[in-house]
């Protein structure tokens, strides 16, 4: 099995760990102790489940090192199932079969329920992934699409209205999509306006700095690398700590849909 982090051995302490586990609520998983999964289709890969319906997800969340040779030709997904990929270092080459785009640090591709991802790692080194997947929920009238973009080209827009929170889009506000991905970013110091509470869950994965979650009323410490997931309804909010470095991370969230009953 492994670890993602290749430490293994003893360690000079006591064992200990800043994950947070509260099933159908809300988990923080830092990468020490991550572990690494064995999943069909994906070759010289380094891979790690991260959310999924275990957890209390309705979708699936994996952090992925591509090796030099690193792919997946089996194809990612399933019928019925849309995915999502976003790069985080490296150079991949990400196609539907059909169509093929390479997408280097920032890239992404959306690709719908109709359809698999196949991904080859073209960078001559390691490449960093952050992947999705998710049961496609249809409405009448409405289809998603292929998207394919890169978040370097996009001109994030101020979140409700505070100059020092930035939010980028990464798919359309269109009723063919269930869901959306999303990066909000915080200047130290900065912090959402109101504790949130919403039928939304999320997954997200930490770009680049440090802030403090709270989670159910609980303060957490939480950095660049780390993941959380958060249920529906668990109130929700983050300050943004440190010097310099902006605390900004990736998320999913489910949209565009009423409640099932």
């Amino acid at each position: 099995m492994g670890y993602r982090n290749n430490q293994v051995g003893y360690r000079e302490d006591l064992l200990a760990s800043r994950s947070i586990i509260r099933r159908g609520n809300f988990a923080l998983i830092p990468p020490d102790g991550l572990v690494k999964n064995t999943v069909p289709g994906f070759e010289d890969c380094d891979l790690s489940i991260l959310s999924s319906p275990k957890l209390g997800a309705t979708f699936v969340d994996y952090l992925v090192t591509m090796l030099p040779n690193g792919r997946n030709t089996l194809g990612f997904g399933e019928e019925g199932v849309e995915t999502f990929v976003y790069v985080l270092d490296g150079k991949v080459k990400i196609s539907d079969g059909e169509t093929e785009y390479v997408h280097t640090s920032g890239g992404y591709v959306y690709l719908p329920a109709d359809k698999k991802m196949y991904l080859e790692n073209i960078n001559g080194a390691n490449s960093e992934l952050f992947l999705y997947k998710k049961r496609y929920e249809a409405i009448e009238g409405h289809t998603a699409r292929n998207i394919s973009g890169n978040t370097n080209d996009i001109t994030p827009e101020e979140y409700e209205g505070m100059s020092d929170v930035l939010l980028t889009d990464l798919l359309p506000k269109d009723l063919g999509f269930d869901m959306n991905f999303h990066i909000l970013s915080f200047k130290p110091g900065a912090s959402h306006g109101y504790i949130e509470t919403h039928v939304q869950e999320h997954g997200a994965y930490m770009l680049s700095g440090a802030g403090v979650y709270v989670l159910d009323n609980e303060w957490i410490p939480i950095e660049k690398g780390d993941y959380l997931f958060m249920g529906a309804y668990v109130p929700q909010a983050t300050y943004a700590v440190g010097r310099g470095e902006s605390f900004s991370y990736l998320y999913s969230k489910d949209c565009n849909r009423d409640a099932q009953i």
